[in-house]
């Protein structure tokens, strides 16, 4: 098959695939420099990292989630597919994504502002304590991404 011959159903599975790598990778990256922030001893390494999130969320990770979603919905309407948004396999990683997405929006989003207002006042010992919840919070959703991808694998209710 030809890069010209590619359909457009594969070129949006490859590049669905692509941003999940991105946003499962981003995801891996972040919890291990949060451990290694909080593992430092350094009080301004956390303050580092903190600094950073307002970086990454918006231009790596928020782009990629989006992208995921997007695509794997335009991959359900796709004429060509076999996809249903009724099967089980599909429910599932809608209702896990949801989930993962409260998390982010109800706990992790609160966890960084006071994280980084207790970078701002200097509190080192409460920064460590936001830093500890807000990765515990990333790996909850990272766990949830990966039961996802067990499922667009294995697609248990087919």
């Amino acid at each position: 098959m030809t890069l010209a011959a590619t359909s457009l159903y594969q070129w949006m599975l490859f590049l669905h695939v692509l941003a999940a790598m991105v946003w499962v990778g981003g995801l891996v990256l972040l919890i291990v420099l949060s451990a290694s922030a909080l593992r430092s001893g350094d009080r301004e390494a956390v303050a580092r990292f903190s600094a950073s999130l307002p970086r990454i969320g918006p231009l790596i990770l928020a782009p990629s989630t989006v992208a995921v979603v997007g695509l794997g919905v335009g991959l359900v309407f796709d004429g060509n597919s076999a996809w249903r948004f009724g099967q089980g396999w599909i429910i599932l990683a809608l209702a896990l994504f949801a989930a993962a997405f409260l998390i982010g929006a109800a706990f992790q989003s609160r966890a960084a502002i006071a994280l980084q207002r207790a970078v701002e006042n200097r509190d080192h010992a409460l920064a460590a304590r936001h830093l500890r919840r807000w990765a515990w919070g990333m790996r909850l959703i990272l766990l949830l991404l990966v039961v996802i991808t067990w499922d667009m694998v294995v697609k248990p209710t087919l």
